[in-house]
């Protein structure tokens, strides 16, 4: 059973990259590593299909409200106004659950993004600091020079 440290997989996963080519710039190799790390685009699959039925239902919502408000007010039948009323509670509920599901997934796809990008730049800063750690003196006596 062999284990690997994370040193070693840093320097065989970032070295190679870094010093082959020189002129890859920053944000060609995030890209790069997003690609490795296999995140699946937000917008495709069921978020896409969560997130515009969000907006299907914050928009249905107050026009059905509306809609059962008017219905209540044109007649004196108690039953139809309790109808009415149900209606009317129905489309609300349906605006807020909408409004739910499109925050949720509209804040997905900035989220993945944003958890991407920290952890790039977290393995930015531990190869930054594994190198210094390298170019230091190894008897601990006397710093590199800067």
């Amino acid at each position: 059973m062999t284990s690997t440290s994370p040193t070693s997989t840093a320097q065989t996963g970032t070295g190679e990259t870094s010093v082959g080519t020189s002129t890859e710039t920053r944000a060609d190799r995030f890209v790069r590593d997003l690609a490795a790390l296999k995140i699946p685009d937000p917008a495709a699959g069921r978020a896409t299909l969560w997130l515009r039925l969000g907006v299907v239902l914050m928009l249905v919502g107050p026009v059905l409200a509306v809609t059962a408000y008017l219905m209540s007010r044109g007649t004196t039948d108690s039953l139809t106004q309790g109808d009415a009323l149900t209606v009317a509670l129905a489309g609300i509920t349906a605006s807020v659950v909408g409004a739910a599901l499109f925050l949720r997934y509209s804040l997905i796809g900035f989220l993945r993004f944003w958890l991407a990008r920290q952890s790039y730049d977290l393995s930015l800063l531990a190869d930054r600091l594994l190198e210094r750690d390298l170019r230091h003196d190894l008897t601990g006596n006397e710093a590199a020079p800067r």
